[in-house]
């Protein structure tokens, strides 16, 4: 009884703690051939060898992850998002929007789904930096602007734009500088296609400039980093832009840092960027969250372009609420278990730790009664043949005295219960440091046997010794 409270206990512990999480993720990325594509592709052999299948879904960009995330039916439960481009981040983005200019026109910074019944985020913080390149043609720059160079963003009037599609973060962010500029929807020829097919249509002069926030890790920024005729913006005005958007950072790409041979850049270029955090939805497993934070210090902890050694992934967040168990992990680091167990066995005592301890301090006083128990139970599976024995023996006085009883009859009715209940006693199976209980009763057998034939006793027992009365 007690071993079946103890068993109800541990289950009703184990529902209510969730020690195991799911072994499916979902994670958001972006647009095929982005950061964040690559980004994800670096934390699958860490989620993978911890038992843990990894769904990669394609998406436009930052916007649409973020409706991913909070749309209960889709199912994503991990994403990377693009700083500034929530409207419904909470009091973060809140603030932020107090201090900001007001929103473009160009591009309304709107959510892609309503605010009612979302699903609650939480960041695990910052994990890149996401420049915001500007590639314009050099063929445009000269057609638009003659022999003026392009320093501000207030000279692209008159100009074709491709921002990237609407699901992305690009268009908002270039929106909001824009505006800034002083640029009306009407001064800009803005296009929201692909950005794959916003650099062919670059390269071919199809358009005058591009436009995509991402990380220097993405192969397209690469492409064109290299690529003759394409020229990247200098953002001269970066620390302005900083100070205005809270949200923002301002970067220098340094001289010769894409190319040392070929000295490309040829000088440092100053850029603006937003920050990439891995944002979560709060029902998350924390064991996940863990795993993805171990995750993402492997993927995003080297020196870049950007950014020093182990300077990502940080807990700084100024749109989503840091997770709980992300602060622990900036704390602490890994769970100390997980260090020297398997993440599943670590994982299961780190979340039931807290139900075994009293359970076992409960067991140890308890743990005083077992071997008595065990005793009792193994001498009983010998000693009821006592109460046959005993039943033999009472027949054979009863009969011995009863008139006209027949000695013979009487003496081969009982050699024949003896030797049933001999060959009972032989099949029981008890362990070895209780065997002497088994002979104890076949030596009280062979003196009832004695008492039956009229013979001495003395000797019946083992060793020569009298039989010690039976403990019933």
């Amino acid at each position: 009884m007690l071993l079946l409270l103890l068993a109800g206990l541990l289950f009703a512990a184990y529902k209510v703690l969730d020690p195991t999480p799911d072994k499916h993720l979902v994670i958001a990325t972006g647009p095929e051939k982005g950061a964040y594509v690559e980004f994800a592709k670096r934390y699958l052999p860490l989620l993978q060898a911890n038992g843990i299948t990894v769904e990669l879904r394609p998406t436009q960009g930052s916007r649409e992850n973020l409706a991913l995330l909070r749309d209960p039916a889709s199912n994503v439960q991990v994403a990377f998002v693009q700083g500034g481009v929530d409207s419904a981040a909470g009091s973060g983005s809140a603030a932020m929007a107090e201090d900001a200019p007001p929103q473009s026109p160009l591009v309304p910074l709107v959510s892609l789904v309503p605010l009612v019944s979302l699903v609650p985020l939480v960041s695990l913080g910052n994990v890149a930096y996401e420049p915001m390149w500007l590639f314009y043609s050099e063929d445009s720059a000269r057609r638009h602007l003659k022999d003026v160079p392009l320093t501000r963003l207030a000279q692209l009037s008159g100009w074709r734009v491709n921002t990237g599609p609407a699901g992305g973060g690009s268009g908002p962010l270039f929106s909001q500088l824009a505006e800034a500029n002083g640029l009306q929807a009407g001064q800009l020829e803005l296009l929201d296609k692909a950005t794959v097919q916003g650099v062919v249509d670059l390269v071919q002069g199809r358009i005058d400039a591009l436009v995509m926030v991402s990380a220097a890790e993405a192969p397209l920024v690469q492409y064109l980093l290299h690529t003759p005729g394409a020229r990247l913006f200098d953002v001269r005005q970066s620390e302005a832009y900083a100070r205005r958007f809270p949200f923002l950072r301002a970067l220098t790409l340094p001289r010769g840092v894409v190319d040392l041979a070929a000295d490309e850049p040829p000088q440092d270029v100053q850029m603006v960027a937003a920050t990439a955090s891995l944002v979560v939805r709060e029902d998350l497993h924390p064991a996940l969250v863990q795993l993805l934070l171990q995750a993402a210090r492997q993927a995003h902890g080297d020196s870049g372009w950007f950014s020093r050694s182990r300077e990502f992934p940080n807990p700084s967040s100024a749109e989503f609420l840091l997770s709980s168990e992300a602060e622990r992990f900036y704390r602490s680091g890994p769970p100390w278990l997980q260090r020297y167990l398997p993440f599943w066995l670590a994982n299961f005592i780190d979340r039931m730790w807290i139900v075994v301890l009293p359970l076992l301090a409960l067991l140890l006083p308890l743990s005083r009664l077992l071997p008595p128990l065990v005793e009792l139970r193994v001498r009983s599976r010998v000693f009821r043949w006592y109460a046959n024995l005993r039943a033999v023996e009472r027949d054979i006085a009863r009969e011995a005295s009863a008139p006209g009883a027949n000695p013979r009859a009487t003496i081969e009715t009982r050699h024949r219960d003896l030797d049933r209940i001999e060959a009972q006693v032989e099949r029981v199976g008890v362990p070895l440091a209780y065997a002497h209980e088994v002979y104890a009763l076949r030596g009280h057998i062979q003196l009832v046997r004695k008492r039956l034939a009229g013979g001495p006793v003395a000797d019946a027992s083992p060793q020569g010794q009298a039989a010690p009365e039976p403990r019933t």
